[in-house]
């Protein structure tokens, strides 16, 4: 049986196309809120109206089922859980990422290789704000937010891909020399602690962050004026959970493993560079 090579077609036009319909829900978030999650008071409801008519980009089009969202909201809402299921089908394993995975790690590969794409389309955004500024001296007023606004979503999303392939800073100086039912015991007791602290951090700022920042909508009170604050902060929310789920989940897949498959140096080796080398298309 053939091995799938990483880097085809599919596994670039997928993310994109998951980018898109997440970009254009966020965007229009205010139409998700006026449908979804009703505000009971009319001066509220009426400020979120406006934001939505102000910062809608397929304005003129009539709402669906009586509602605010029309047949582009919906098509993006519909679009997106389909495309990270046909996402999370399509990765192929990569060389260089951690070789053990099951199908629970399909969803952070599949997330990682969206924060891949984050980072190329905020790279083109800043050398065309360079372009602008410094070539033409027409600098533009969302370049620099917006290349902020993909930084927050990539510092996030990373961790959780971070942890999926156990490339988080860890300290092994003790770790190492304990027999392995205490390596045990600190493996249960850090994942724990992860799971506590997304707990606490949950259980302590959900009210402010999803009663205040994202059902207020609370925008950035630039020019461009992007929803950092309605979006960031829920996020680092839903990272939280998700960091302590895959810490859960790769206790349990590391559990049996022999301490020399967890062991791995960090010195590359001659194997590993050649991967490098092809991947980036050096001879």
């Amino acid at each position: 049986m053939t091995e799938k090579k990483s880097g085809g077609l599919r596994e670039w036009t997928i993310p994109v196309a998951f980018a898109v319909c997440a970009g254009w829900i966020i965007w229009h978030g205010p139409a998700y809120i006026l449908d979804f999650f009703p505000h009971a008071s009319e001066s509220m409801t009426a400020q979120i109206t406006e934001l939505h008519q102000r910062k809608d980009v397929s304005g003129g089009l009539p709402g669906l089922f009586g509602g605010t969202m029309d047949f582009i909201d919906w098509a993006a809402l519909l679009l997106l859980p389909i495309l990270l299921v046909v996402g999370m089908r399509s990765v192929v394993h990569a060389q260089m990422e951690y070789p053990d995975y099951t199908r629970f790690d399909y969803f952070a590969l599949f997330i990682g290789r969206v924060v891949m794409l984050l980072i190329i389309i905020m790279t083109l955004v800043m050398l065309y704000e360079v372009f602008l500024r410094y070539v033409i001296e027409a600098p533009t007023l969302w370049a620099n937010e917006l290349t902020l606004w993909i930084a927050g979503f990539v510092f996030l999303l990373s961790g959780l891909y971070a942890m999926q392939q156990r490339c988080h800073i860890r300290i092994f100086i003790l770790y190492d020399i304990l027999p392995r039912p205490l390596r045990h015991a600190c493996d249960v007791i850090s994942v724990a602690m992860i799971c506590l602290f997304a707990f606490f951090l949950v259980y302590g700022s959900y009210k402010q962050v999803f009663a205040i920042k994202f059902h207020r909508w609370e925008m950035f009170g630039t020019a461009f004026d992007p929803p950092i604050p309605a979006t960031i902060q829920p996020m680092i929310l839903v990272v939280a959970v998700l960091v302590a789920i895959q810490a859960v989940a790769n206790l349990i897949a590391d559990w049996d493993k022999q301490p020399t498959e967890m062991d791995e140096p960090d010195i590359i080796d001659e194997e590993e560079l050649e991967a490098i080398k092809k991947s980036v298309g050096a001879k």
